[in-house]
C-alpha cells in the first residue's frame, strides 16, 4: 500500500493579506485585492493596474531586513510564507533526521533589473548603432551581483533549505501557472515512495514589473479595464477581457500520515489525487477541446480512487480570459458528466488576481479552508452570464455548503495541466 500524505502546515502572503486567516476572511467577504499599480509607473501601459501585496514590511513577517532587503521580492514572499507554514506545522521540533525532509517549489524568476538594463542600453547606443563593448562596460559599472542572482528561479528553494536546515531533496520547477501545483504533486510522490517523510512545498512569484506587464500585454492576456480595476477580473462572465496580474507566495508542509500522527500534528486535509498532463498543442492557447485538461482531471480522480459524484467543490483555474473559462467549463462537463451542474465551481482569481507560479498552491490552501469551514468562496464580478459558461460559479457571495472533497485546477502556458484533489482527513 502506498503511503498516505497529509497537510500539516499552511502559510501565504498575497494581495488579500499577509497571513492565511486574513486572506481567507477577505475571500469569504468577496473583497478585491486589485488596484492601480504602484511598484512601477504603469501609466503608459495598456494595463495600469494589478493585484499587489500591500504594505509589505520585512519586519512584520519576522525577516531580518539586514539579510533580506537585497533579496528578490519573490524570495521575501517565499520566506515569509514558509515561516508561517513551518511554525504552523511545528514539524522541526520532531524532525530527527534533516535528510528526511526537503523542499520542492514552483517559483518563477525574480524581479527583472529593468532600469539597470535600460541604463545599459542607453549607454550602448550611439548614432542609432548598438555597441556591445559600451553595453558590457556600463553593466560592469552598475550591476549588483546579488540583484542579478535573485533573478534565478531556484533561489527561494535554496534559501528555505538553509533557513530550516532541510537536507533532503531540493528542487524547483517553473511550468508557468501550473508550477506550484506541480511542485506539490511531485513532492507528494516522493513521500508516497518513501524517499522522505515530509516536504516543504509551494511557490512564489512577482511579475509586476515593466517586462512582465509588457509581455502579457503583447499576448493580449491582461484586462485593460483601467476605469474599474476592481471589476477587471471577472471569470466566466461574458464581458471578461483578460486576467489581472498578481503576486505573492504560499507554502504547505506535506507529511506522511504516520509521521504526522506520531507527533500529534494538526491535519488540515489529505492529498488524495494528483494528475499531470501536457496539451502538446500551443505555447499560449489551451487546446480548444481541453483534451489535456480533461485527461489531467480524470487522472487525478483515478489516483484518488474517487468518482465524479464524490467531489463537492472545484477551485477553477478560472483566469477571466475568453478561451480559458470557456474551455475549462467544457472540461468540467466532460469529466463530471451530468453531475457537473451540481458541483460548485469558483475562481478566487476574481479577488486576488493571477499569482502565476504561486497560484496553484494558494488555491489549494483555499480548498483546504473550504473543507475545514464548509464554506465555498465566491467568484466576484459575475454579472453577465455567458451561454458557454453555464455551471454554478458561486456568484458574488460565499456559500455555506458541505465540502469533504475539493479539486484544484492549474492550467499553465505551454499546455501544462495539473489537478490536485484534497479531502477531509478521516483517520
Amino acid at each position: 500500500m502506498r503511503r498516505r500524505v497529509v497537510i500539516t502546515g499552511i502559510g501565504c502572503i498575497n494581495p488579500m493579506g499577509h497571513d492565511v486567516e486574513t486572506v481567507w476572511e477577505g475571500l469569504k467577504e468577496g473583497r478585491s485585492g486589485v488596484g492601480p499599480t504602484t511598484i512601477f509607473d504603469a501609466r503608459g501601459f495598456p494595463t495600469q493596474f494589478s493585484a499587489e501585496v500591500k504594505d509589505w514590511d520585512l519586519q512584520r513577517v519576522g525577516l531580518d531586513p539586514g539579510v533580506w532587503a537585497r533579496r528578490g521580492r519573490h524570495s521575501q514572499f517565499a520566506a515569509a510564507a514558509a515561516l508561517q507554514a513551518m511554525n504552523d506545522s511545528g514539524i522541526l521540533e520532531k524532525l530527527s533526521d534533516p535528510r528526511r525532509m526537503g523542499v520542492y517549489l514552483g517559483c518563477g524568476e525574480g524581479s527583472q533589473d529593468f532600469f539597470s538594463f535600460a541604463d545599459m542600453m542607453a549607454a550602448a547606443v550611439r548614432d542609432g548603432q548598438f555597441d556591445l563593448n559600451r553595453f558590457m562596460k556600463r553593466g560592469l559599472e552598475i550591476l549588483d551581483p546579488q540583484v542579478e542572482l535573485e533573478q534565478e528561479p531556484h533561489m527561494p528553494a535554496s534559501y528555505l533549505a538553509a533557513m530550516f536546515g532541510l537536507e533532503g531533496p531540493n528542487s524547483n520547477c517553473l511550468t508557468a501557472c501550473a508550477a506550484s501545483s506541480q511542485a506539490i504533486g511531485e513532492a507528494c510522490e516522493m513521500i508516497r515512495r518513501g524517499e522522505v517523510d515530509a516536504m516543504l512545498s509551494g511557490g512564489a512569484h512577482s511579475m509586476i514589473h515593466p517586462l512582465g506587464v509588457t509581455g502579457f500585454n503583447l499576448l493580449t492576456a491582461l484586462s485593460t479595464r483601467n476605469d474599474a480595476p476592481t471589476k477587471a477580473s471577472r471569470p466566466f462572465d461574458r464581458l471578461r477581457d483578460g486576467f489581472v496580474l498578481g503576486e505573492g507566495a504560499a507554502m504547505v508542509v506535506l507529511e506522511e500520515l504516520d509521521h504526522a500522527r506520531r507527533r500529534g500534528a494538526t491535519i488540515y486535509g489529505e492529498l488524495l489525487g494528483y494528475g499531470t498532463t501536457a496539451d502538446a498543442y500551443r505555447i499560449t492557447d489551451i487546446h480548444p477541446e481541453g483534451r489535456g485538461a480533461a485527461a489531467c482531471m480524470k487522472m487525478a480522480l483515478r489516483d484518488a480512487q474517487l468518482s465524479p459524484e464524490d467531489v463537492h467543490y472545484v477551485n477553477a483555474h478560472g483566469t477571466s480570459t475568453q478561451v480559458n473559462d470557456r474551455v475549462e467549463t467544457r472540461v468540467c462537463k466532460e469529466v463530471f458528466g451530468p453531475h457537473a451542474y451540481k458541483i460548485p465551481v469558483s475562481s478566487t482569481k476574481s479577488m486576488m488576481g493571477h499569482l502565476i507560479a504561486a497560484a496553484g498552491v494558494t488555491e489549494l490552501i483555499v480548498c483546504l479552508l473550504a473543507i475545514r469551514d464548509n464554506v465555498l468562496p465566491p467568484t466576484i464580478n459575475y454579472e453577465v452570464p455567458d451561454p458557454d459558461c453555464d455551471l454554478d460559479y458561486v456568484p458574488n457571495q460565499a456559500r455555506e455548503a458541505r465540502c469533504d472533497v475539493a479539486a484544484n485546477n492549474s492550467f499553465g502556458f505551454g499546455g501544462q495541466n495539473i489537478t490536485l484533489i484534497v479531502g477531509r482527513y478521516r483517520g
